[in-house]
C-alpha cells in the first residue's frame, strides 16, 4: 500500500507530521509511519479543486480546451475543475448540450472534471433533467455575459431560479453586477481607468443588494461568484441568504498598479483599488467570503486586443488556472494566512459548493487520495509561454511568484511531477456521485 509523508501535512484542519497511506484510488490510513516516499518539510495539502474554470471546448475550442485546460491544472496542484456552461457552444442549458460538452472532454482529461448547468430565458424547464445527469449545480447572470447565446436573467426569472433549482438540491450561482449601474466607456480606450469606470463598485454591490432580497424564499444555495471589492463583499456579509467567492486576480493586483494597454487584466467585474483589495483580504479572514476560485476564461491575443492595447474592445477574461496556488500564497503569507487556511480557501469550500465534498477537497480516510506537494520557499518568475494554458496571454507573465508545485498526485496517480503532466487519468464526475462518466 503506497504512501506520501512530510512534516507539514494539512490534516484535520491543522499541520502536523503525517504519512498517508492510500489504495484503490482512495485514502486509506493517517499515521506517523515512515512514508514510501518523504517530502521532508514541503507542505502536502488536499488537491486543489477550482470549481470556476472556463474551458470553452466545444465552440472556442481556439480560447482554450479540456486537454489544455486540464494539463495546466496538473501543472497548478489542481486535481479538480469544474467547468462552466460557458462560453461553450452550445452552452450547458439542456442535455443535449451537456452530452456534447461530456463527448468533447472524453479521453483528454488530466484531472478530474465536472460541469456546472446553465439558467438562460426559458431554460429553467431542463433544470431537473440537469441534474438527474450529475451537473453540480447552475449559474446565472443578472448583466450581459458577453456572448450572445447565454442572456441574462431579469428578476422574475431570478426568483424563479432561486426558488426552482433550490428546490433541486444544488446551488445557483450567479454573476452579480447592475445592468443599469453600468456606463458607456469615455475617454482613451488604452487607459484601465477608462474600462473600470465603466463597470463602477455600485454596479456590484446594488447587484448583490437586490440578490439578497429575491433569494430569500430559495431553499437551496445561493452564491455569488467573483466577488470583486470590499463594498460588494460587505453586502454579502450581511446576507443569510448568499455565499460567495473571490478570485486571485482581485487580491494579488490592484487598478493603481494596471498599466495602460494592458488588456491581459481585464475582467468583470475589473479589478479595483488596492484598498479593496484589502478589504477583499479581510473579508475572506472574516469568512464572509468562502473560497478563492481561478475564473480562468482566457482568449487568443486578438479577442484580448493585446496589440492594440484597447481595453473596451479586449475579452474580459483573465488565464490564471496554473497559477492559483502559487498566486494566493505569494499574497497570504505576507498577511499571515496559514497553510489552513489555503486548504479550505482553494480545496475544500470549493468541494463543497460544488458538492464533491464527500471525496474531494480533503486529506481523510475515505476521501480520494487527491495531494499537491507544495515547496513555499521556492520562487517563479512566470512566463506565459511556459504555461500549459493554451495561450500565454496572462497578467501574470514577468511576474516572480513565491513556491512551486512539486507534484500533483490524483486518486493515487502521479500526474504532475519534474515539469512533466501524466495525460489521460482524469475522469469525469457527476455532483455526490462516482467518477468514471
Amino acid at each position: 500500500m503506497p504512501s506520501i509523508g512530510s512534516e507539514r501535512v494539512v490534516v484535520d484542519g491543522e499541520v502536523r507530521r503525517a504519512t498517508v497511506h492510500f489504495d484503490g484510488g482512495a485514502i486509506t490510513r493517517i499515521d506517523t509511519a515512515t512514508a514510501d516516499t518523504d517530502f521532508g518539510s514541503l507542505v502536502i495539502l488536499p488537491g486543489l479543486v477550482d470549481s470556476h474554470v472556463h474551458v470553452n471546448e466545444p465552440g472556442r475550442t481556439d480560447w482554450e480546451g479540456f486537454d489544455s485546460a486540464t494539463r495546466a491544472a496538473a501543472a497548478g496542484g489542481t486535481t479538480t475543475i469544474v467547468d462552466m456552461p460557458l462560453n461553450s457552444i452550445p452552452p450547458t442549458v439542456d442535455t443535449e448540450a451537456l452530452e456534447a460538452k461530456q463527448s468533447a472532454a472524453a479521453g483528454k482529461l488530466s484531472v478530474d472534471t465536472a460541469f456546472w448547468g446553465g439558467i438562460i430565458p426559458g431554460s429553467l424547464p431542463n433544470a431537473a433533467e440537469l441534474v438527474e445527469r450529475g451537473v453540480c449545480g447552475f449559474k446565472a447572470f443578472m448583466v450581459d455575459s458577453g456572448v450572445p447565446e447565454f442572456p441574462p436573467l431579469d428578476d422574475r426569472e431570478l426568483i424563479e431560479a432561486t426558488e426552482q433549482v433550490g428546490a433541486l438540491g444544488v446551488p445557483l450561482l450567479v454573476h452579480a453586477e447592475d445592468p443599469a449601474s453600468i456606463v458607456p466607456a469615455t475617454g482613451d480606450a488604452t487607459s484601465y481607468a477608462t474600462y473600470e469606470a465603466t463597470r463602477p463598485l455600485d454596479a456590484e454591490a446594488l447587484a448583490i443588494e437586490r440578490l439578497a432580497r429575491l433569494a430569500t424564499s430559495s431553499r437551496g444555495r445561493v452564491h455569488v461568484l467573483h466577488v470583486s471589492s470590499g463594498r460588494a463583499a460587505a453586502e454579502l456579509a450581511g446576507s443569510d441568504a448568499l455565499t460567495g467567492e473571490t478570485c486571485p486576480h482581485y487580491l494579488v493586483f490592484c487598478a493603481e498598479d494596471v498599466p495602460d494597454r494592458a488588456t491581459p487584466y481585464k475582467c468583470a467585474p475589473p479589478i479595483r483599488s488596492a484598498e479593496e483589495r484589502e478589504l477583499l483580504w479581510e473579508a475572506l479572514f472574516a469568512g464572509s467570503i468562502d473560497m478563492i476560485v481561478s475564473d480562468h476564461s482566457p482568449a487568443p491575443a486578438d479577442v484580448k486586443e493585446t496589440e492594440s492595447g484597447d481595453f473596451v474592445r479586449a475579452w474580459g477574461g483573465i488565464g490564471s488556472l496554473q497559477l492559483r496556488l502559487q498566486a494566493i500564497w505569494t499574497a497570504a503569507e505576507p498577511r499571515g494566512a496559514a497553510w489552513e487556511d489555503l486548504s479550505r480557501w482553494l480545496s475544500t469550500a470549493p468541494a463543497e459548493l460544488a458538492g464533491l465534498g464527500d471525496r474531494k477537497g480533503t486529506i481523510g480516510e475515505g476521501w480520494d487520495a487527491d495531494f499537491v506537494v507544495f515547496d513555499p520557499d521556492d520562487s517563479i518568475e512566470i512566463r506565459g509561454d511556459d504555461l500549459l494554458h493554451r495561450h500565454p496571454v496572462t497578467p501574470y507573465d514577468g511576474m516572480r511568484l513565491r513556491g512551486s508545485v512539486v507534484a500533483t498526485v490524483l486518486r493515487g496517480h502521479t500526474v504532475y511531477q519534474n515539469g512533466k503532466v501524466a495525460p489521460g487519468l482524469g475522469s469525469m464526475l457527476e455532483r455526490h456521485g462516482r467518477a468514471g462518466v
